[in-house]
């Protein structure tokens, strides 16, 4: 029986049984997750492989980047244009050509359409809730049910589900104890921020839960929580979150990603005396993680990893990039945080969480059209073409997949909140969202599922944060058998759904 820290585990060690299985099943069946080999182990033997069948996707990714758009991108204004609906339901927006035949978007996304080769769009993702935290819970773990003790009451729990970071994260850490045992980078982190609500509760979903803390993913904490009653890119596209009742102070924030330098004198050939280091890099491993009290050594080795690569250093520096990187990406909190998933990515982590607005700034109840073309889609069309672009030249694209979601989409019907806003909005709708999935094996140019004529329900091939969660893990080459162990020695497993099957 493997010890609680090994979380992710065959089932058959488990003790569910499996059959005995030779090489050519052991590759139908994924064999990084469920025979713990490494990536370099599992390209052996798809080399060895004698074309059976096996899909060309699975474990395609070494890295994920799941971009978060917390409080729920609007279908119709985004990937999902309904010009034919009436004027209640069709919106503002004009739909506009992409590179691929018969595929329009949102024609404030212009440089995303001249990518369309390189993405796809889940149109049908669809799950039961319109509430915000809930809604984040199923998209952030990948299950659309909550366990014993879920309250929606914006606490993060032990006994909650892992984050898809979590899992994903953990797999990766497991693969990588063969090729890089004696000190390895974070395989997930999460940035620039935590969720945490307006009210100050933290949103759950993001974390270890029943994995255990030691699972929770590295936090890197770029932007700071200032007042919460504004929103967006800052410092370029900022907006309050009430147009109607601003807040009195201007939007203080600054992103400071954390200040990853040696102590003077303290050179890499003597962070092996772990004691002497540590007690010099006390304050930088709290910028890195206030949370560490409650993880202490878990995340002073994290710290110390990360102190240790000039690679990851590097990465953070995303303030100072250079002219034309600045102004490819945006001099914003959108921009740095893609180029900073995009280097730390490029120097080896496996799953980046990129949390593109706090205090669900997505949630577009009113002014939805002037926010969305103004300050909105601008700021994620340009870092996310920039992000694609990066990926592809660097040729990395094939072996990152790249993901963006909300907890849920806009309701069909245009809506009015005269209290709090001048013009029109959406509100909650979790029937249908569109879900956006580049690289990594994936098929560009592709649209999965459909909505109906209203933008309301899927229409055909109906998706679930169950089948994304499979998608990704199916491209990072975890295992449909794999699982996962909690607390107490129990397993549970890991997939939920089959993955996306017209993206793999």
């Amino acid at each position: 029986m493997a010890t609680q820290n090994q979380n992710v585990i065959s089932a058959s060690q488990a003790g569910l049984r499996h059959p005995q299985f030779s090489r050519r099943i052991a590759l139908q069946a994924g064999a990084l997750g469920l025979l713990g080999l490494g990536i370099d182990e599992l390209a052996k033997l798809r080399a060895a492989s004698d074309g059976d069948g096996t899909s060309a996707s699975f474990g395609r990714a070494k890295s994920c980047i799941y971009i978060f758009l917390s409080g729920g991108l609007a279908q119709h204004e985004s990937f999902d244009l309904k010009p034919s609906a009436p004027a209640e339901i069709r919106g503002e927006f004009t739909p506009i050509a992409t590179e691929t035949p018969g595929l329009e978007i949102c024609e404030h996304l212009p440089l995303l359409a001249r990518r369309s080769q390189h993405w796809a769009v889940v149109r049908s993702l669809t799950h039961g809730t319109n509430d915000h935290t809930r809604g984040h819970f199923y998209m952030l773990t990948g299950r659309s049910d909550v366990p014993i003790g879920f309250s929606g009451d914006r606490v993060a729990r032990p006994s909650d589900w892992p984050s898809i970071a979590s899992v994903a994260g953990d797999a990766a850490r497991r693969s990588l104890t063969a090729t890089a045992p004696a000190r390895h980078l974070p395989t997930s982190i999460v940035l620039p921020e935590r969720l945490v609500h307006w009210t100050g509760g933290v949103i759950p979903g993001a974390y270890g839960g029943l994995m255990g803390q030691q699972r929770d993913p590295f936090f890197i904490e770029a932007s700071p929580y200032g007042d919460p009653f504004w929103r967006g890119a800052y410092p370029e596209y900022t907006f309050a979150n009430e147009s109607r009742k601003p807040p009195r102070a201007p939007d203080s924030r600054t992103y400071r990603a954390p200040n990853l330098t040696l102590p003077q004198g303290l050179d890499l050939n003597r962070l092996d005396s772990r004691v002497a280091l540590l007690n010099g890099i006390d304050g930088q491993r709290r910028a890195l993680e206030d949370a560490a009290t409650r993880n202490y050594t878990h995340q002073r080795q994290a710290a110390v990893n990360l102190l240790a690569d000039a690679r990851v250093r590097q990465a953070f520096d995303v303030t100072h990039a250079d002219e034309r990187t600045q102004e490819r990406y945006g001099r914003n909190s959108f921009g740095w945080s893609l180029l900073m998933a995009q280097r730390l990515v490029q120097a080896g982590v496996n799953l980046v969480q990129v949390n593109l607005g706090n205090n669900e700034t997505w949630d577009t109840h009113g002014d939805a059209f002037p926010r969305l073309r103004d300050k909105l889609l601008p700021p994620t069309d340009r870092a996310l073409s920039a992000l694609l672009d990066d990926l592809h030249q660097t040729g990395l694209l094939e072996s990152t997949l790249v993901v963006m979601a909300g907890e849920f989409g806009r309701t069909p019907k245009i809506s009015t909140l005269p209290a709090s806003f001048f013009g029109p909005g959406r509100d909650h709708w979790g029937a249908v969202q569109s879900v956006f999935f580049a690289g990594g094996g994936t098929r560009g140019g592709t649209v999965v599922g459909a909505s109906d004529r209203d933008g309301a329900y899927p229409a055909g091939d109906p998706q679930t944060p169950e089948s994304m969660a499979a998608t990704i893990y199916h491209a990072l080459g975890i295992a449909p058998s794999a699982a996962w162990l909690d607390g107490q020695n129990r397993p549970h497993q890991i997939y939920h759904a089959e993955p996306i099957a017209a993206l793999v």
